[in-house]
């Protein structure tokens, strides 16, 4: 890897020789801009306003501009005469823990690398003690024109230093934070952080950028002549009425997605209005089944006694109401019969009357 800067640590009186190298590498797409009409590049010149032509990188210096506008040449000669000592070093002014670094101050990641043989003992020193201590250094240094704060650390077998930004680079974060008074339940808290157990956690080398291998998809097929791969359709979106019902259904969505078994809602909480859940009781062993079954068959055998019980019941009722029946019919002809006999004995007796007169 190519140094972008030489120079030393120093560590109280024990200098170590060293070379900056970059940590990081983008693997970003890169676009030109054109010409949308024909395709034509649209590029940049470096143009003198004062001799309205285009300069080369060597005729190109570096400048301030004062507040009246006007231009203060500053050349790399007078960038080299800095009265700092970090011109050229890394000046360690502090070991702390590493908790105490905020990582909003976070910036560029290097690597130093020991420059030369007489290096390696005293880079191997610093090193060492840093992992024993458990704590990072603060250091200063200067780099592309300007004093930088800097954080040592070591990574694998190797020191590796983090720019970081200057305490009052930070911006307070005022106005940021949501202006109205919201009640967190202590369900939901459990909910979350039952959600947070489920999602668990993640090998960042298992995370890659998605996004550019879609592009980089998207350019080859316009390179072949062919149709750009569709795009998926996004996932429905609904519309969130309750947010423990969204918890819920986060952590069952999460828990799925990993293979585990969905159980029932966290103990103590409300129960989601969204979707039922059903759940099918595992079979047990046959030998397990062997005296329920008993158990039921002698059920079932009970059950059909007692309806034929009821069967023939039912019949003795039917029949003596049938009886009760042609008793009542018996009885009825009984009575019309008698009536029948009452009136026809008026009328002999009439009879018999108008004879004997």
């Amino acid at each position: 890897m190519r140094s972008i800067w030489n120079g030393a640590i120093s560590f109280g009186l024990v200098s170590i020789p060293i070379k900056l190298v970059n940590a990081t590498e983008s693997h970003s797409v890169s676009f030109r801009q054109i010409h949308a009409e024909d395709g034509g590049r649209i590029r940049y010149r470096k143009v003198c306003e004062l001799e309205d032509r285009e300069v080369t990188q060597a005729e190109i210096g570096k400048g301030y501009e004062d507040a009246d506008g006007s231009i203060i040449p500053i050349t790399d000669e007078d960038l080299a005469h800095l009265p700092l000592p970090t011109a050229k070093t890394i000046d360690i002014v502090a070991f702390v823990p590493a908790d105490r670094i905020d990582p909003l101050q976070l910036e560029h990641a290097y690597y130093l690398a020991a420059s030369g043989a007489p290096a390696a003992k005293p880079y191997t020193l610093l090193r060492e003690a840093l992992k024993r201590s458990n704590r990072v250094a603060i250091a200063k240094f200067a780099l592309r024109g300007r004093e930088r704060l800097g954080m040592l650390r070591v990574v694998d077998d190797v020191i590796a230093m983090h720019g970081l930004l200057w305490p009052d680079e930070i911006r307070a974060p005022q106005g940021v934070a949501p202006d109205v008074d919201v009640t967190v339940r202590d369900k939901e808290l459990d909910l979350a952080d039952a959600l947070m157990d489920t999602l668990g956690e993640v090998d960042l080398a298992d995370l890659h950028d998605e996004y550019r291998e879609a592009l980089e998809e998207v350019i080859a097929a316009k390179v072949s002549g062919e149709a750009p791969p569709e795009t998926p359709e996004p996932a429905p979106g609904g519309k969130v009425l309750d947010l423990m019902a969204a918890l819920e259904n986060s952590v069952r969505a999460a828990r799925q997605s990993r293979g585990e078994a969905v159980g029932e809602a966290e103990e103590g909480a409300e129960p989601a209005a969204e979707e039922a859940e059903v759940r099918h009781l595992p079979r047990r062993k046959t030998a397990a089944r062997t005296a329920p079954e008993k158990a039921s068959a002698g059920k079932r055998s009970t059950a059909k006694k007692t309806a034929a019980k009821k069967t023939a019941a039912a019949g003795s009722e039917k029949k003596a109401a049938g009886s009760k029946s042609a008793q009542a019919g018996k009885k009825a002809a009984a009575r019309t019969g008698d009536k029948a006999a009452a009136k026809k004995t008026p009328a002999k007796k009439t009879a018999a009357r108008k004879r004997t007169a």
